[in-house]
């Protein structure tokens, strides 16, 4: 969309699953032994945006990976997710439990919406969550840049909505792969850093 000033009142910062089964040595990934530097220390880097816009009538949106809980609580897992992670178990990303949560350094979020598949869009109500909030710009974060991240971004372009995905503030498992997603991701949108978006908060 066209660039130019935000109306700080009609942006939101989406956050794309930064949530304890992904990041705390607890939970999923961190029993398993799947973690990268780069995407812990997204919560404190994205931090002082959620604050800005917080305190000038923007807001925060957490999207929530979710492994829907089957027959005898078992997930439904997709089979593609089934061979990359084969170390998902019963509990899991599962609706209510902490690992499914928002980390807590970036609680609260003003909207949660449950996702099942890479994009925040996919068979969820985050784009009805968006309209009826008035909600017109995003500044799109989490992980992983080159799934979640770049599904979501390529999602709301699609959808009309301006949007800015934040360079230093997604993460994927391999700085080659970030910065080739990141790369890609600009020929679409804007790709800024966590700083550049505060600027332009302030400056709003």
């Amino acid at each position: 969309m066209a660039g130019g000033p935000i109306d700080v009142t009609k942006t939101a910062l989406l956050i794309v699953d930064l949530q304890n089964d992904f990041l705390d040595p607890k939970g999923a990934y961190g029993r398993a032994g799947q973690s990268a530097e780069m995407i812990a220390k997204l919560p404190a880097r994205l931090k002082p945006l959620a604050d800005a816009l917080r305190a000038k009538g923007g807001f925060s949106l957490s999207s929530q990976f979710t492994l829907v809980p089957g027959r005898g609580g078992e997930p439904m897992i997709s089979p593609h997710l089934k061979a990359l992670r084969p170390f998902l178990r019963k509990g899991d990303f599962q609706p209510g439990a902490w690992g499914h949560q928002l980390v807590d350094m970036l609680q609260p979020a003003d909207f949660v919406v449950e996702k099942v598949a890479y994009s925040v869009f996919f068979q969820s109500r985050m784009e009805f969550v968006l309209k009826k909030a008035g909600i017109e710009t995003l500044f799109v974060c989490g992980i992983v840049t080159n799934g979640g991240v770049a599904s979501t971004v390529r999602d709301a372009h699609v959808r009309d909505f301006r949007t800015f995905v934040l360079s230093d503030g997604c993460g994927a498992f391999s700085q080659e792969t970030h910065d080739n997603a990141i790369r890609d991701l600009s020929t679409l949108t804007k790709a800024i850093t966590v700083a550049e978006a505060i600027a332009m908060v302030d400056g709003a």
